[in-house]
């Protein structure tokens, strides 16, 4: 295509507002005292209570030893516990702590401003058909990526 520069494809596109996305939560959410990381721990294990750490980790796409560190805060400000598995003791459950929830909800509006704030001037029509398009390429990918993931295995197995 002879207009696509950088700025113009649909991978810079996207990572450009992804990150800008993210910038703006953090300018609305410094007064929290927490790290980006922290609150994507605080808002996956709000959907997933229970969790052991391991799988967390892999969601988060993030080392264990970085959970770790990153749980062992979140334990200190006493918004998360972990309790032992009950048939695994060397497993560790993940648990929100009830003085968690008032800083999810206060996340959940902070996350509501920052939305509203990049999607000023789109008419609400448009925002729908956006993340129509949007959950469609996600899906698309990632049955390309496991498709590949067979074929990969497929050919050395």
């Amino acid at each position: 295509m002879p207009n696509e520069t950088p700025q113009r494809t649909l991978g810079f596109l996207l990572h450009d507002v992804a990150r800008l996305l993210r910038k703006r939560f953090e300018q609305n959410a410094r007064d929290l005292g927490l790290t980006r990381s922290q609150w994507q721990v605080l808002a996956h294990l709000a959907e997933r209570e229970g969790i052991h750490q391991g799988a967390l980790a892999e969601i988060l796409e993030v080392e264990p030893i970085t959970l770790v560190r990153i749980l062992d805060r979140l334990q200190s400000a006493r918004l998360i516990e972990r309790r032992p598995h009950a048939k695994d003791r060397r497993v560790w459950q993940l648990f929100l702590k009830p003085e968690a929830h008032p800083v999810l909800a206060t996340m959940r509006e902070i996350g509501a401003v920052t939305r509203a704030e990049a999607l000023a001037g789109v008419p609400e029509d448009d925002r729908e058909r956006l993340i129509q398009i949007l959950s469609t390429m996600k899906a698309n990918l990632i049955e390309a990526s496991s498709g590949a993931d067979d074929e990969r295995r497929l050919s050395h197995g």
